[in-house]
């Protein structure tokens, strides 16, 4: 079966550089923004004050929380008004957005800077000698990067299904969409409030922020001038802050952005790509012991585990023994929002799987329950209706 894609993976291999202009040294701690506001722990349905996501202005949310991982990208091409707006209708309690830079500096929501599969730039003639190869974080890519169109050119461009073997049925919204920038977004979600009655929720993740410094364009400060011009810099903006990156986090709070920040953290042998840089020894394990939940609580208010770091898959890819990184982030005051559940048994565990085909849906519903019970705060999901029904179930179960 086709393992799990997880958004942002950060290799560690090659030789690690000095660090950029600006970048904050992490080797043992040292350059961590003051201590953020606790959140507090958990408990899954709760929606009173504050309750589990660390404060004012996250009490609407309900527990566990649905995120929309880069919209509906279930059913539409990945972060495009379509998809993002399919994802509110579909159940979503927040809406996430990656974001790069373009050569200008104008930051766009891509999952990417590389936008070979998720728009039709290798069929456009025009743009055929910008084809190129770079090292993103210690990784060989090939293809075309946002970092070298304009904001204009990019602009031609249309986006397309990412997965079109697996989710044929997404193509049919080929071209239908361009490219967002984000400052579109903060419009629409804007607008989006207006017609449905309420605040609209963002999970922002800043991409390759490191190797994006290098080439002088760094993403927080062009995101924080955006975020502080639509009102969305405070602890009640609806809005979170994610990063694989801690220097990241840190550098946003410096900036003066009070939103509640997310450490994103992948497979447990691998480091943040600026720990590489900095020649931080620590891993992902490291960062998940109680010492380690302790020290990310100085700059952040949660972490966005891979979903393997709270139950692990055994050799057969079947789901194990949770392990006590639930509790222990709780205790170190800090939620999850871990990432990504699908709906294909292409990316579920052996336990959900239905059938031989690995496109069909599984039990995802079975999948969800399992996972909300371990007690997180929140999940990311590309098929958002099916991780509220999940939920709606779990929830009249623990009360039954």
């Amino acid at each position: 079966m086709q393992q799990e894609q997880r958004p942002g993976r950060r290799s560690v291999l090659g030789a690690a550089a000095a660090l950029g202009a600006g970048a904050v040294t992490l080797g043992g701690g040292a350059g961590v923004a003051a201590a953020a506001p606790s959140a507090i722990p958990a408990t899954a349905g709760d929606r009173r004050p504050g309750h589990g996501h660390g404060g004012g202005g996250l009490r609407d949310l309900p527990v566990p929380t649905v995120v929309g991982h880069r919209g509906a990208s279930g059913y539409r091409p990945e972060h495009t008004l379509g998809s993002y707006r399919f994802a509110l209708d579909n159940g979503a309690d927040v809406i996430e957005q990656d974001v790069v830079p373009t050569k200008d500096g104008h930051l766009v929501c891509r999952h990417e800077n590389d936008i070979t599969g998720t728009t039709d730039v290798s069929s456009r003639p025009e743009f055929a000698s910008r084809k190129t190869t770079k090292t993103v974080d210690g990784e060989s890519h090939t293809g075309w990067f946002t970092e070298d169109f304009t904001l204009a050119e990019l602009k031609t461009l249309r986006a397309k299904e990412r997965l079109p073997q697996v989710r044929q049925h997404n193509t049919l919204y080929d071209g239908h969409w361009t490219v967002p920038t984000f400052e579109e977004v903060l419009k629409w979600a804007d607008e989006e409030g207006r017609k449905r009655g309420r605040r609209i929720w963002l999970h922002v993740e800043t991409k390759h922020p490191t190797y994006f410094r290098k080439l002088g364009l760094g993403l927080e400060e062009r995101l924080a001038k955006l975020l502080r011009r639509y009102g969305r810099a405070g602890r009640n903006s609806y809005t979170f802050l994610q990063s694989f990156e801690p220097s990241s986090l840190q550098r946003l709070g410096r900036l003066g952005l009070d939103c509640p920040k997310i450490l994103l953290l992948d497979d447990l042998p691998t480091r943040p790509w600026d720990f590489v840089e900095a020649k931080d020894p620590r891993t992902v394990a490291d960062l998940i012991t109680p010492k380690g939940l302790k020290w990310v609580s100085g700059f952040a208010q949660g972490i966005g585990p891979w979903l393997n770091l709270i139950i692990p898959r055994d050799k057969n890819d079947r789901l194990t023994k949770p392990t006590t990184l639930v509790r222990d982030a709780h205790a170190a005051g800090l939620v999850l929002h871990p990432y990504t559940m699908r709906n294909e048994n292409n990316f579920l565990p052996a336990d959900f799987r239905r059938g031989t085909d690995p496109n069909a849906y599984g039990d995802a519903i079975g999948a969800f329950k399992t996972y909300y019970a371990t007690g997180i705060d929140g999940i990311f999901s590309d098929n958002c209706d099916t991780a509220v029904l999940a939920r709606e179930e779990f929830l009249k179960g623990r009360k039954g």
